[in-house]
Protein backbone atom coordinates (compact mmCIF):
# COMPACT_ATOMS: atom_id res chain seq x y z
CA UNK A 1 0.00 0.00 0.00
CA UNK A 2 1.03 3.65 -0.28
CA UNK A 3 3.19 5.21 2.45
CA UNK A 4 3.54 8.46 1.96
CA UNK A 5 5.34 11.06 4.62
CA UNK A 6 7.35 13.89 4.38
CA UNK A 7 11.18 13.26 5.29
CA UNK A 8 13.27 16.19 5.74
CA UNK A 9 10.84 19.41 3.58
CA UNK A 10 10.34 16.29 0.62
CA UNK A 11 7.09 13.95 -0.08
CA UNK A 12 8.65 10.33 -0.13
CA UNK A 13 6.77 6.88 -1.20
CA UNK A 14 7.80 4.08 1.36
CA UNK A 15 5.51 1.36 0.08
CA UNK A 16 6.44 -1.71 -0.78
CA UNK A 17 8.82 -2.70 2.11
CA UNK A 18 7.75 -5.23 5.14
CA UNK A 19 5.83 -3.63 7.59
CA UNK A 20 8.41 -4.30 10.23
CA UNK A 21 11.19 -2.02 8.55
CA UNK A 22 12.54 0.58 11.22
CA UNK A 23 13.21 4.39 10.36
CA UNK A 24 16.30 3.77 10.84
CA UNK A 25 17.03 1.17 8.77
CA UNK A 26 15.26 2.78 5.98
CA UNK A 27 16.73 6.25 6.53
CA UNK A 28 20.74 4.65 6.85
CA UNK A 29 20.31 1.43 4.11
CA UNK A 30 17.58 2.89 1.45
CA UNK A 31 17.59 6.51 1.61
CA UNK A 32 21.94 7.19 2.96
CA UNK A 33 20.97 9.45 5.46
CA UNK A 34 23.88 8.18 7.65
CA UNK A 35 23.63 10.99 10.14
CA UNK A 36 20.84 9.19 11.98
CA UNK A 37 23.51 6.35 14.24
CA UNK A 38 22.41 3.07 15.96
CA UNK A 39 23.64 2.80 19.12
CA UNK A 40 21.09 0.16 21.23
CA UNK A 41 18.70 -0.31 18.87
CA UNK A 42 16.31 -0.84 21.99
CA UNK A 43 15.30 2.57 22.08
CA UNK A 44 17.55 3.57 25.00
CA UNK A 45 20.34 5.18 24.19
CA UNK A 46 19.03 8.15 22.12
CA UNK A 47 21.61 8.37 19.26
CA UNK A 48 18.68 7.26 16.83
CA UNK A 49 16.37 10.59 17.90
CA UNK A 50 14.40 12.16 15.15
CA UNK A 51 11.62 14.78 15.27
CA UNK A 52 8.44 13.71 13.95
CA UNK A 53 5.69 16.41 13.79
CA UNK A 54 1.91 15.85 13.09
CA UNK A 55 -1.36 17.73 13.78
CA UNK A 56 -0.40 17.29 17.55
CA UNK A 57 2.57 19.15 17.38
CA UNK A 58 6.60 17.67 17.28
CA UNK A 59 8.09 14.93 19.56
CA UNK A 60 11.45 13.64 19.38
CA UNK A 61 11.51 9.83 18.65
CA UNK A 62 14.00 6.76 18.88
CA UNK A 63 14.11 6.16 15.53
CA UNK A 64 15.08 2.45 16.01
CA UNK A 65 11.98 1.38 17.19
CA UNK A 66 9.84 3.14 15.00
CA UNK A 67 8.13 0.94 12.10
CA UNK A 68 7.67 2.98 8.24
CA UNK A 69 3.61 2.46 8.64
CA UNK A 70 3.43 4.55 12.21
CA UNK A 71 4.76 7.93 10.02
CA UNK A 72 1.96 7.57 7.24
CA UNK A 73 0.89 11.48 7.25
CA UNK A 74 3.59 12.46 9.30
CA UNK A 75 6.87 14.93 8.77
CA UNK A 76 10.03 13.53 10.06
CA UNK A 77 13.54 15.40 10.74
CA UNK A 78 16.50 13.86 10.91
CA UNK A 79 19.69 15.30 11.40
CA UNK A 80 20.27 15.70 7.79
CA UNK A 81 17.28 18.08 7.89
CA UNK A 82 17.52 20.09 10.60
CA UNK A 83 20.12 22.51 9.36
CA UNK A 84 18.92 25.04 6.66
CA UNK A 85 18.72 24.28 2.78
CA UNK A 86 21.27 26.34 2.23
CA UNK A 87 23.43 25.27 4.35
CA UNK A 88 22.78 27.32 7.75
CA UNK A 89 22.87 25.43 11.11
CA UNK A 90 20.48 25.82 13.23
CA UNK A 91 20.82 27.48 16.44
CA UNK A 92 21.46 24.84 18.59
CA UNK A 93 23.76 23.16 16.17
CA UNK A 94 25.78 26.61 16.42
CA UNK A 95 25.46 26.29 20.32
CA UNK A 96 27.04 22.76 20.36
CA UNK A 97 29.82 24.16 18.39
CA UNK A 98 30.37 27.06 20.27
CA UNK A 99 30.24 25.34 23.99
CA UNK A 100 32.44 22.05 22.94
CA UNK A 101 29.22 20.26 23.30
CA UNK A 102 30.93 17.20 20.87
CA UNK A 103 34.06 14.82 21.02
CA UNK A 104 33.52 11.47 19.38
CA UNK A 105 30.16 12.74 17.88
CA UNK A 106 28.55 9.73 17.84
CA UNK A 107 25.69 10.55 19.98
CA UNK A 108 25.79 14.61 18.86
CA UNK A 109 22.67 13.78 16.17
CA UNK A 110 21.07 12.64 18.38
CA UNK A 111 21.08 15.66 20.85
CA UNK A 112 21.16 17.73 18.25
CA UNK A 113 17.55 16.40 17.23
CA UNK A 114 15.95 16.29 20.91
CA UNK A 115 17.44 19.84 21.63
CA UNK A 116 16.25 21.13 17.90
CA UNK A 117 12.58 20.05 19.04
CA UNK A 118 12.93 20.96 22.49
CA UNK A 119 13.83 24.56 20.95
CA UNK A 120 10.84 24.61 19.01
CA UNK A 121 8.17 23.18 21.44
CA UNK A 122 10.02 26.36 23.93
CA UNK A 123 10.89 23.14 26.34
CA UNK A 124 13.73 24.84 28.81
CA UNK A 125 13.35 21.75 31.17
CA UNK A 126 16.68 20.01 29.74
CA UNK A 127 17.08 17.14 32.68
CA UNK A 128 14.17 16.04 31.16
CA UNK A 129 14.47 16.48 27.52
CA UNK A 130 17.59 15.43 27.05
CA UNK A 131 17.17 12.64 29.50
CA UNK A 132 17.16 9.89 26.72
CA UNK A 133 20.23 10.98 25.31
CA UNK A 134 23.25 8.93 26.59
CA UNK A 135 26.64 10.74 26.31
CA UNK A 136 29.72 8.85 27.20
CA UNK A 137 32.54 11.10 26.25
CA UNK A 138 31.91 14.89 26.25
CA UNK A 139 30.02 15.02 29.38
CA UNK A 140 26.28 16.63 30.05
CA UNK A 141 27.66 20.19 31.01
CA UNK A 142 28.74 21.61 28.03
CA UNK A 143 25.91 20.32 26.06
CA UNK A 144 23.39 21.84 28.47
CA UNK A 145 24.85 25.04 28.49
CA UNK A 146 24.59 24.98 24.61
CA UNK A 147 20.68 24.32 24.74
CA UNK A 148 20.75 26.57 27.31
CA UNK A 149 22.25 28.95 24.86
CA UNK A 150 20.32 28.74 22.24
CA UNK A 151 17.17 28.56 23.76
CA UNK A 152 16.19 32.41 23.20
CA UNK A 153 16.68 31.84 19.53
CA UNK A 154 14.12 32.25 16.85
CA UNK A 155 12.76 28.71 15.51
CA UNK A 156 14.00 28.69 11.95
CA UNK A 157 11.56 28.88 9.51
CA UNK A 158 12.21 25.68 7.96
CA UNK A 159 11.70 23.63 10.79
CA UNK A 160 8.00 25.61 10.64
CA UNK A 161 7.22 24.20 7.01
CA UNK A 162 6.55 20.28 8.30
CA UNK A 163 3.58 21.16 10.07
CA UNK A 164 1.42 22.45 6.98
CA UNK A 165 1.78 18.97 5.55
CA UNK A 166 -0.81 16.16 6.78
CA UNK A 167 -2.67 13.60 5.13
CA UNK A 168 -6.29 13.69 5.78
CA UNK A 169 -6.71 9.78 6.26
CA UNK A 170 -4.21 6.67 6.33
CA UNK A 171 -5.18 4.32 4.09
CA UNK A 172 -7.02 0.96 5.36
CA UNK A 173 -6.41 -2.74 4.53
CA UNK A 174 -3.68 -4.20 2.58
CA UNK A 175 -0.64 -4.16 0.30
CA UNK A 176 -2.73 -3.04 -3.12
CA UNK A 177 -1.74 -5.83 -5.94
CA UNK A 178 0.50 -8.41 -3.44
CA UNK A 179 2.19 -10.71 -5.05
CA UNK A 180 3.99 -13.84 -4.41
CA UNK A 181 7.20 -11.62 -3.54
CA UNK A 182 4.87 -8.73 -1.74
CA UNK A 183 5.73 -7.56 2.15
CA UNK A 184 3.78 -9.03 4.60
CA UNK A 185 0.37 -7.32 4.76
CA UNK A 186 -0.12 -4.99 7.15
CA UNK A 187 -3.66 -3.39 8.64
CA UNK A 188 -4.30 0.04 9.40
CA UNK A 189 -7.96 0.98 10.79
CA UNK A 190 -8.76 4.20 10.80
CA UNK A 191 -11.17 4.20 14.09
CA UNK A 192 -12.05 1.82 17.20
CA UNK A 193 -14.65 0.57 15.45
CA UNK A 194 -12.37 -0.45 12.19
CA UNK A 195 -10.34 -2.24 15.01
CA UNK A 196 -12.22 -3.72 16.25
CA UNK A 197 -13.93 -5.38 13.31
CA UNK A 198 -10.17 -6.10 11.84
CA UNK A 199 -9.05 -7.85 15.30
CA UNK A 200 -11.86 -9.89 15.79
CA UNK A 201 -11.27 -10.85 12.17
CA UNK A 202 -8.03 -11.57 12.79
CA UNK A 203 -7.21 -12.59 16.05
CA UNK A 204 -4.04 -14.04 15.38
CA UNK A 205 -2.61 -10.47 14.48
CA UNK A 206 -0.54 -8.08 16.57
CA UNK A 207 -1.41 -4.71 17.37
CA UNK A 208 1.53 -1.79 16.99
CA UNK A 209 0.45 1.66 19.28
CA UNK A 210 3.94 2.97 19.92
CA UNK A 211 6.00 0.34 19.46
CA UNK A 212 8.26 1.00 22.41
CA UNK A 213 7.74 -3.13 23.55
CA UNK A 214 7.11 -4.85 20.09
CA UNK A 215 9.84 -3.09 18.42
CA UNK A 216 12.31 -4.64 20.38
CA UNK A 217 10.13 -8.05 19.38
CA UNK A 218 11.68 -6.69 15.41
CA UNK A 219 15.53 -5.23 16.95
CA UNK A 220 16.27 -7.72 19.53
CA UNK A 221 14.11 -10.75 19.02
CA UNK A 222 14.10 -10.66 15.26
CA UNK A 223 10.71 -12.15 14.72
CA UNK A 224 8.47 -11.78 12.17
CA UNK A 225 5.01 -10.41 13.06
CA UNK A 226 2.63 -11.88 10.55
CA UNK A 227 -0.16 -9.24 10.35
CA UNK A 228 0.75 -6.19 12.33
CA UNK A 229 -2.46 -3.81 13.06
CA UNK A 230 -1.28 -0.04 13.34
CA UNK A 231 -3.38 1.68 15.43
CA UNK A 232 -1.90 5.34 14.68
CA UNK A 233 -5.03 6.01 12.71
CA UNK A 234 -7.16 5.23 15.36
CA UNK A 235 -7.51 8.60 17.23
CA UNK A 236 -10.81 8.01 19.02
CA UNK A 237 -8.59 4.98 21.08
CA UNK A 238 -6.60 8.58 22.50
CA UNK A 239 -9.94 10.33 23.56
CA UNK A 240 -9.97 11.84 27.47
CA UNK A 241 -13.41 12.35 29.12
CA UNK A 242 -13.41 14.03 32.45
CA UNK A 243 -17.08 14.78 34.18
CA UNK A 244 -17.93 15.23 37.81
CA UNK A 245 -17.69 11.37 38.65
CA UNK A 246 -15.13 9.46 36.19
CA UNK A 247 -11.99 10.13 34.42
CA UNK A 248 -11.80 7.55 31.32
CA UNK A 249 -8.58 7.31 29.59
CA UNK A 250 -8.31 5.86 26.02
CA UNK A 251 -5.79 3.36 25.37
CA UNK A 252 -4.41 4.91 22.64
CA UNK A 253 -3.29 7.67 24.97
CA UNK A 254 0.32 8.01 25.28
CA UNK A 255 2.59 8.36 28.22
CA UNK A 256 3.49 12.06 27.94
CA UNK A 257 -0.20 13.30 27.51
CA UNK A 258 -1.11 10.79 30.51
CA UNK A 259 1.14 13.19 31.80
CA UNK A 260 -0.55 16.42 31.51
CA UNK A 261 -4.12 15.06 31.82
CA UNK A 262 -3.68 13.43 35.20
CA UNK A 263 -1.45 16.06 36.70
CA UNK A 264 -3.94 18.17 38.06
CA UNK A 265 -5.81 15.30 39.63
CA UNK A 266 -2.86 13.40 41.23
CA UNK A 267 0.30 14.93 41.07
CA UNK A 268 2.29 12.36 42.58
CA UNK A 269 0.85 9.80 39.47
CA UNK A 270 2.22 12.20 36.97
CA UNK A 271 5.31 12.80 38.65
CA UNK A 272 5.96 9.36 38.50
CA UNK A 273 5.50 9.18 35.10
CA UNK A 274 8.16 11.80 34.85
CA UNK A 275 10.49 8.49 35.41
CA UNK A 276 9.17 6.71 32.67
CA UNK A 277 11.24 5.75 29.94
CA UNK A 278 12.91 9.11 28.28
CA UNK A 279 10.90 11.98 26.82
CA UNK A 280 11.55 9.57 23.41
CA UNK A 281 9.61 6.71 25.07
CA UNK A 282 6.63 8.38 26.65
CA UNK A 283 5.70 10.17 23.64
CA UNK A 284 5.48 7.01 21.27
CA UNK A 285 4.80 4.35 24.33
CA UNK A 286 0.87 4.57 25.29
CA UNK A 287 -1.31 3.46 28.44
CA UNK A 288 -3.24 0.33 26.73
CA UNK A 289 0.11 -1.32 25.96
CA UNK A 290 1.68 -0.21 29.04
CA UNK A 291 -1.34 -2.48 30.33
CA UNK A 292 -1.71 -5.10 27.88
CA UNK A 293 1.32 -6.46 27.73
CA UNK A 294 0.88 -7.67 31.44
CA UNK A 295 4.10 -6.86 32.66
CA UNK A 296 4.72 -7.27 36.45
CA UNK A 297 6.92 -4.02 36.64
CA UNK A 298 4.60 -2.11 34.64
CA UNK A 299 4.50 1.29 35.86
CA UNK A 300 1.01 2.59 35.38
CA UNK A 301 -0.72 -0.41 36.92
CA UNK A 302 -0.04 -0.22 40.59
CA UNK A 303 -0.94 3.60 40.37
CA UNK A 304 -4.04 2.99 38.90
CA UNK A 305 -5.34 -0.12 40.48
CA UNK A 306 -4.64 1.99 44.05
CA UNK A 307 -7.05 4.39 42.44
CA UNK A 308 -9.77 1.64 41.82
CA UNK A 309 -9.88 1.68 37.83
CA UNK A 310 -11.84 0.44 35.78
CA UNK A 311 -10.28 -1.69 32.70
CA UNK A 312 -12.74 -1.58 29.40
CA UNK A 313 -11.99 -4.82 26.88
CA UNK A 314 -13.95 -5.22 23.20
CA UNK A 315 -14.34 -7.58 21.15
CA UNK A 316 -15.96 -6.90 17.97
CA UNK A 317 -19.05 -5.08 19.11
CA UNK A 318 -18.89 -7.09 23.03
CA UNK A 319 -17.58 -5.02 25.55
CA UNK A 320 -16.87 -5.87 29.20
CA UNK A 321 -15.44 -4.14 32.14
CA UNK A 322 -13.51 -5.57 34.82
CA UNK A 323 -11.24 -3.79 38.26
CA UNK A 324 -8.18 -3.45 36.45
CA UNK A 325 -6.31 -5.74 39.43
CA UNK A 326 -8.41 -8.78 37.99
CA UNK A 327 -7.28 -8.61 34.38
CA UNK A 328 -3.32 -10.01 35.70
CA UNK A 329 -4.26 -13.35 36.15
CA UNK A 330 -0.48 -15.04 36.86
CA UNK A 331 2.85 -13.99 34.99
CA UNK A 332 2.38 -13.49 31.72
CA UNK A 333 -1.23 -13.99 31.16
CA UNK A 334 -4.15 -11.87 31.39
CA UNK A 335 -8.28 -12.39 31.25
CA UNK A 336 -7.70 -11.34 27.76
CA UNK A 337 -8.97 -13.82 24.88
CA UNK A 338 -8.06 -13.31 21.46
CA UNK A 339 -9.23 -10.75 19.22
CA UNK A 340 -9.90 -8.82 22.74
CA UNK A 341 -8.40 -5.52 23.09
CA UNK A 342 -8.01 -2.80 25.63
CA UNK A 343 -10.48 -0.08 24.47
CA UNK A 344 -10.09 2.42 28.09
CA UNK A 345 -9.48 2.61 31.41
CA UNK A 346 -11.55 4.66 33.61
CA UNK A 347 -11.18 6.03 37.16
CA UNK A 348 -13.41 7.58 39.92
CA UNK A 349 -13.09 11.22 40.63
CA UNK A 350 -11.57 11.71 44.37
CA UNK A 351 -9.33 14.01 46.38
CA UNK A 352 -6.11 12.99 45.62
CA UNK A 353 -4.31 10.88 48.43
CA UNK A 354 -2.22 8.73 46.11
CA UNK A 355 1.55 8.68 46.00
CA UNK A 356 3.51 6.43 43.89
CA UNK A 357 7.35 5.56 44.82
CA UNK A 358 9.70 4.57 42.12
CA UNK A 359 12.57 2.45 43.68
CA UNK A 360 15.38 1.87 41.53
CA UNK A 361 19.31 2.42 40.66
CA UNK A 362 18.83 5.38 38.52
CA UNK A 363 16.70 8.09 38.60
CA UNK A 364 15.98 8.78 34.89
CA UNK A 365 15.29 5.63 32.39
CA UNK A 366 15.68 3.10 34.46
CA UNK A 367 12.99 -0.14 35.01
CA UNK A 368 11.51 -0.49 38.94
CA UNK A 369 12.97 -2.67 41.22
CA UNK A 370 9.70 -1.88 43.09
CA UNK A 371 7.10 0.57 42.97
CA UNK A 372 4.72 0.90 45.72
CA UNK A 373 1.42 3.18 45.33
CA UNK A 374 -0.48 4.19 48.24
CA UNK A 375 -3.86 5.73 48.11
CA UNK A 376 -5.06 5.98 52.08
CA UNK A 377 -8.62 7.86 53.14
CA UNK A 378 -8.06 9.08 56.52
CA UNK A 379 -11.19 10.37 58.67
CA UNK A 380 -11.05 11.55 62.27
CA UNK A 381 -7.62 10.18 63.01
CA UNK A 382 -8.74 6.72 61.30
CA UNK A 383 -8.25 4.94 58.48
CA UNK A 384 -11.40 4.64 56.61
CA UNK A 385 -10.44 2.98 53.48
CA UNK A 386 -6.89 1.70 51.66
CA UNK A 387 -5.57 0.64 48.40
CA UNK A 388 -2.26 -0.44 48.13
CA UNK A 389 -0.65 -1.76 45.18
CA UNK A 390 2.72 -2.55 44.15
CA UNK A 391 5.14 -3.78 41.27
CA UNK A 392 7.69 -5.77 40.68
CA UNK A 393 7.03 -7.69 44.35
CA UNK A 394 5.01 -10.34 42.52
CA UNK A 395 4.68 -12.10 39.49
CA UNK A 396 1.55 -9.69 38.62
CA UNK A 397 1.12 -6.09 39.79
CA UNK A 398 -1.00 -7.08 42.69
CA UNK A 399 -2.87 -5.12 46.13
CA UNK A 400 -1.48 -5.42 49.58
CA UNK A 401 -4.55 -7.02 50.57
CA UNK A 402 -3.96 -8.24 53.80
CA UNK A 403 -1.21 -4.91 54.52
CA UNK A 404 -4.98 -2.87 53.82
CA UNK A 405 -7.29 -5.06 56.33
CA UNK A 406 -4.38 -4.33 58.83
CA UNK A 407 -4.69 -0.82 58.73
CA UNK A 408 -9.03 0.21 57.95
CA UNK A 409 -10.38 1.13 60.94
CA UNK A 410 -7.45 1.33 63.13
CA UNK A 411 -5.86 5.03 64.51
CA UNK A 412 -3.77 6.77 61.39
CA UNK A 413 -0.22 6.36 63.52
CA UNK A 414 3.07 4.73 63.55
CA UNK A 415 1.74 1.95 66.21
CA UNK A 416 -0.82 0.88 63.52
CA UNK A 417 1.92 0.98 60.81
CA UNK A 418 3.79 -0.94 63.10
CA UNK A 419 1.45 -3.66 63.90
CA UNK A 420 1.32 -3.92 60.16
CA UNK A 421 4.11 -5.72 59.77
CA UNK A 422 4.08 -8.52 59.89
CA UNK A 423 0.99 -8.59 56.69
CA UNK A 424 3.07 -7.44 54.58
CA UNK A 425 4.37 -11.77 54.36
CA UNK A 426 1.11 -12.83 53.86
CA UNK A 427 0.68 -10.46 50.33
CA UNK A 428 4.22 -10.59 49.14
CA UNK A 429 6.80 -13.46 48.30
CA UNK A 430 9.05 -11.55 46.05
CA UNK A 431 11.83 -12.36 43.64
CA UNK A 432 15.21 -11.88 43.90
CA UNK A 433 17.01 -11.01 40.42
CA UNK A 434 19.34 -8.39 39.19
CA UNK A 435 17.38 -5.79 39.82
CA UNK A 436 16.78 -6.41 43.89
CA UNK A 437 16.84 -9.48 46.03
CA UNK A 438 13.79 -10.57 47.77
CA UNK A 439 14.83 -9.13 51.27
CA UNK A 440 15.28 -5.76 49.97
CA UNK A 441 12.05 -5.47 48.44
CA UNK A 442 10.12 -6.95 51.26
CA UNK A 443 12.15 -4.28 53.20
CA UNK A 444 11.39 -1.53 51.06
CA UNK A 445 7.49 -2.00 50.58
CA UNK A 446 7.63 -1.97 54.54
CA UNK A 447 9.29 1.13 54.51
CA UNK A 448 7.34 2.59 51.75
CA UNK A 449 3.93 2.48 53.83
CA UNK A 450 6.36 4.29 56.54
CA UNK A 451 7.37 6.81 53.96
CA UNK A 452 3.67 7.35 53.30
CA UNK A 453 2.48 8.29 56.44
CA UNK A 454 5.72 10.42 56.98
CA UNK A 455 4.61 12.51 54.11
CA UNK A 456 1.24 12.72 55.15
CA UNK A 457 2.33 14.20 58.43
CA UNK A 458 4.01 16.73 56.90
CA UNK A 459 7.57 15.45 56.94
CA UNK A 460 9.79 16.61 54.08
CA UNK A 461 10.87 12.51 52.49
CA UNK A 462 11.80 13.92 49.04
CA UNK A 463 15.24 11.26 47.81
CA UNK A 464 16.17 14.79 45.29
CA UNK A 465 16.40 17.36 48.59
CA UNK A 466 19.74 17.75 49.43
CA UNK A 467 20.31 19.25 53.18
CA UNK A 468 23.66 20.37 55.13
Amino acid sequence: MTLTFLLNGECVDAGGLPPTTTLLDWLRETRGLTGTKEGCNEGDCGACTVIVSDETGARPLNACILLLPQLQGKAVRTVEGIGGPDGGLHPVQQAMIDHHGSQCGFCTPGFIASMACAHMNGETDYDRALAGNLCRCTGYAPILRAARAAETAPVPDWMQDDPGFFLAEILSGGAEGRGAQSPPVSLHPGSTDDLARLYAAHPQATLIAGATDVGLWVTKQLRDLEMPIFLNACTDLQAVDINDTDIQLGAGLTIARLMHVIAPHHPSYAAMLRRYGSEQVRAAATLGGNIANGSPIGDNAPALIALGATLHLRHGDTRRAMPLEDFFLDYGKQDRAAGEFVEAISLPRQPDRLRCYKISKRFDQDISAVLGCFNITVEAGHVRAARIAFGGMAGVPKRAAHVEAALIGRPWTEATIDAAQSAWDQDFAPLSDMRASARYRLRVARNLLRRYFLEDQGTAISALEVRA
